[in-house]
């Protein structure tokens, strides 16, 4: 029989889950969406999929919409998630959202407590956090001792013309909230909150100058789970140069920091979107195998292509099937089977073996030292 899943959102995000799921013939896919013209755009894209109207901030709906799934994924806004959490506890569903914003999956995390058995919550279950927390995991398990652990990310687009040398790929919410919010860390062997958007680095990758600085979010749990392990511990978002001084003369220089919401009007009706990007990833671990002092680094690039013949970023390619993968390792008995379950469950290797991992699996790899400045 097919796995019965709920999708919240059929934006860009939730359609592309939509449509792995459903093409991969072991999933029967509902998507709700609250504007009746986004479902009839998603079944008109992928017959087959069902999609009705959902509020998802009245509770009844969404525990009725839950009846007869097995699971719910949440592809909207990060301040719908703990609403939804709540109400997949009550419909007894697993749970998985996108979310990179800290205090919602801390919410998640409590809400997980009451969980019945085979029924989990798993937040963070992207990109970043998500799946650059698995591959970061997988790295730290070759030493002996642990020193830094660094955690890279970018979604670029191809070909920037603009002065922020940036288009908008996915949630601007989601983008204003990782510049704004605070940054788990650790440093000195402490955890600690550092200051967004600090922190700048400039590194080379495939002969192309990057910036990096500090985002909040893309740690996911690594904070707890490799706390008194560690020295150093960062999440850093990647630009191309001269970005960041850019944004922080908007957030501080002109104090959109406080304005929030006009801040994302602005940049979507000046930015456009692109769906010729690329999407970089990367992760450094120095310690010690023995009494040798190693690092070992894997980078990777995955570019925007068609998904089932649709065109697809490679931040929706990215997304969604990092979402996917989580969700079919749950239906297949490969994650811890209740409660709250973490990133750094997922063993890399099964993820990429997984038919959903693909993407990942294919993109370039390469465990060396990266040059930096």
């Amino acid at each position: 029989m097919k796995y019965p899943v709920l999708i919240l959102g059929a934006g860009k995000i939730g359609r592309g889950i939509a449509r792995m799921l459903h093409l991969s013939g072991d999933y029967d896919v509902l998507v709700g969406d609250i504007a009746q013209g986004a479902c009839d755009a998603l079944v008109a894209e992928t017959p087959g999929v069902t999609a009705k109207v959902v509020n998802v901030t009245n509770h009844d709906e969404v525990v009725a919409a839950c009846k007869g799934r097995k699971a719910v994924i949440s592809a909207c806004s990060f301040d719908q998630n703990e609403g939804i959490a709540v109400a997949a506890l009550e419909a007894g569903v697993s749970y998985f959202d996108l979310t990179e914003d800290v205090a919602t999956t801390h919410a998640v995390r409590t809400i997980a407590e009451r969980a019945a058995e085979g029924q989990i919550f798993m937040p963070q279950c992207g990109l970043a956090p998500g799946y650059i927390g698995i591959l970061a995991h997988d790295l730290c398990q070759g030493f002996d001792k642990l020193d830094r652990v660094k955690m890279r990310v970018g979604a670029l687009p191809l070909y920037p013309t603009n002065h922020l040398k940036y288009n908008l790929t996915w949630s601007t919410d989601g983008l204003i909230n990782e510049y704004c919010n605070p940054c788990e860390a650790i440093s000195d062997g402490k955890q600690m909150h550092l200051q967004p958007m600090e922190g700048l680095e400039h590194f080379a990758l495939d002969g192309v100058d990057y910036e990096a600085f500090n985002t909040s979010g893309g740690l996911g749990t690594l904070c707890e789970t490799l706390a008194g392990r560690v020295n150093e511990l960062d999440y850093k978002t990647v630009r191309y140069t001269g970005h960041r001084e850019l944004m922080m003369f908007l957030l501080h220089g002109l104090r959109f920091y406080d304005n929030r919401d006009l801040l994302k009007k602005l940049m979507e009706e000046a930015i456009p979107c692109t769906n010729q990007d690329v999407v970089l990833i990367f992760s450094t671990v120095t310690g010690w195998k023995g009494d040798r002092y190693e690092q070992v680094a894997d980078a990777r690039k995955v570019y925007h292509g068609k998904v089932h013949g649709l065109e697809a970023s490679s931040i929706q390619i990215t997304t969604a099937t990092s979402m996917c993968c989580v969700v079919d390792l749950h239906r297949r008995g490969q994650l811890p089977s209740k409660g709250f379950v973490r990133q750094e469950d997922v063993k890399l290797a099964d993820f990429e073996a997984n038919p959903f991992g693909e993407p990942y699996a294919k993109a370039m790899s390469v465990r060396a030292p990266i040059a930096a400045t």
